[in-house]
């Protein structure tokens, strides 16, 4: 993963099996990932399912800066240790996540407002609920709140010019295929 570059990251379950499944499954894996990717990468979006994930990122430059892992590294870090939880804490064994997880550049501004707007629909997409707007487990209502958020929210109002065409913008529907066309899976 190189430095300035924005990437969708995402990943699932071996054999698509649920990797999150109570709600503070959702709480520990947001937490663990503010303190492993965090310091390594800016976030713009993202959106926890039962079985898979997607995140929007871009990688900081690290360049002078001593102690901190790569981007690639703090994301495998950030895996393990929550596999590590989850295995423990309902007596499983073996992997959690396929491997290697999915990380593809946003090669323009257009992907990146599609990208993003698809994340943030993809619970209503899976038919997990009626209205992405209600899923819990996405950034998408922290745009609309003012509350501290590791989410580059003002960088994401003023890439869509501010809040109300944001949402304006969340209000057309995403033409799955021109973000699946990336995708191998989903």
């Amino acid at each position: 993963m190189l430095p300035g570059v924005i990437y969708h990251v995402y990943n699932r379950g071996v054999n698509g099996q649920t990797i999150f499944r109570k709600q503070r499954n959702y709480s520990y894996f947001i937490n663990l990932y503010v303190r492993h990717i965090q310091p390594v990468a800016d976030t713009y979006a993202f959106c926890l399912l039962p079985n898979h994930f997607h995140l929007l990122i871009e990688v900081k430059d690290l360049s002078g800066l001593k102690g901190l892992k790569p981007a690639s590294q703090a994301f495998s870090n950030l895996f393990n240790a929550y596999a590590k939880a989850i295995n423990k804490a309902y007596q499983r064994t073996g992997p959690l996540f396929e491997r290697p997880f999915k990380r593809i550049p946003v090669s323009d501004s257009a992907y990146f407002a599609r990208l993003l707007i698809y994340i943030h629909q993809n619970p209503q997409r899976h038919k997990l609920i009626d209205d992405y707007r209600d899923w819990p487990c996405s950034s998408y209502g922290i745009f609309t709140d003012e509350r501290a958020t590791f989410i580059k929210r003002d960088v994401v109002k003023e890439w869509f010019g501010d809040v109300p065409q944001l949402l304006s913008a969340h209000q057309q529907q995403v033409d799955a295929s021109h973000i699946r066309e990336y995708l191998d899976e989903d």
